[in-house]
């Protein structure tokens, strides 16, 4: 009796789990929802293709120079990287001097602890530190960024919907507001319009703002675009330094199954010759 009681509790349950599934589905199709000004105006990230795309992808090392240009010149500013070292640089095309040069010269200080005080201090980075954040904290980063804080790029291909693909579009998507856009989406001081972000208005200003604004050391044209392409191709780098030896391993892997296949289907034939050869025998 009870577990007859119980099968139809259950089964009232699921029935207006069904019907109540029924209605918002009804009321849904009758009547949706309005669509918004960010789901109107926002626009997926342009198409792009960058040389380490695919499973046979493989970095442009010049290209990773000048994103990384870039990203010091421009970027670095604001952003920090704090899942590379300095070291890390020698993967994509720098010497070992090249590398020491680099921290020697970087603008921002590696923060330290004097050893005679046991005091918070600073010091000239080295190949093997992390590059060091551009604020000393969050309060700071939002402080000179009119409360916004800027996010850490190390992993930023690998963190937003859409990658290197979306990077590019938002650092060339600035534009001016559309002129039927709705006022509460219009940007509000200290904010930019860009189609390209969820909610359309960002507190970072442009960050490349013309041509030329780096100079390229392989003479390279630095139109914004080029710039904007680098520099994802670059943060490509950052947030899969070992992208390239993975394919290879893929690849290995896929050559080692198919060996493993073919031999396997050369023992099947081989251990079974005989049995069908006996049955055959036996038959006869």
């Amino acid at each position: 009796m009870v577990r007859i009681f119980g099968i139809l509790i259950g089964l009232f349950f699921s029935g207006w789990l069904l019907v109540s599934f029924g209605m918002g589905a009804v009321a849904y199709i009758s009547n949706p929802p309005a669509e918004t000004a960010e789901h109107e105006f926002h626009k997926e990230a342009k198409e792009i293709s960058f040389t380490s795309d695919g499973p046979l992808g493989k970095f442009d090392r010049q290209q990773l120079q000048r994103g990384f240009q870039v990203y010091k010149e421009v970027c670095s500013a604001c952003h920090s990287l704090r899942l590379v070292a300095f070291r890390n640089l020698e993967e994509i095309g720098y010497n070992e001097d090249e590398v020491k040069a680099i921290a020697a010269n970087w603008a921002i200080q590696t923060p330290d602890i004097d050893p005679a005080t046991g005091e918070m201090s600073t010091r000239t980075p080295l190949p093997a530190d992390k590059f060091p954040k551009p604020f000393a904290n969050n309060v700071a980063a939002a402080a000179a960024n009119n409360n916004a804080i800027p996010p850490d790029l190390s992993l930023m291909t690998k963190a937003r919907e859409g990658g290197a693909p979306y990077v590019y579009s938002l650092l060339t998507g600035y534009t001016n507001p559309p002129a039927n856009l709705p006022e509460a989406n219009q940007p509000g001081p200290g904010l930019h319009y860009n189609p390209y972000f969820a909610n359309l208005n960002l507190a970072m200003a442009p960050p490349l703002a013309a041509e030329d604004q780096v100079s390229y050391s392989d003479g390279t044209k630095a139109s914004i675009s080029q710039m904007a392409e680098d520099v994802s191709a670059f943060l490509i780098w950052s947030a899969e330094p070992k992208l390239e030896e993975r394919h290879q391993a893929g690849w290995a892997v896929l050559a080692f199954l198919l060996i493993a296949t073919i031999l396997a289907y050369l023992s099947y034939r081989t251990i079974w010759a005989d049995v069908k050869a006996e049955k055959k025998k036996k038959a006869a």
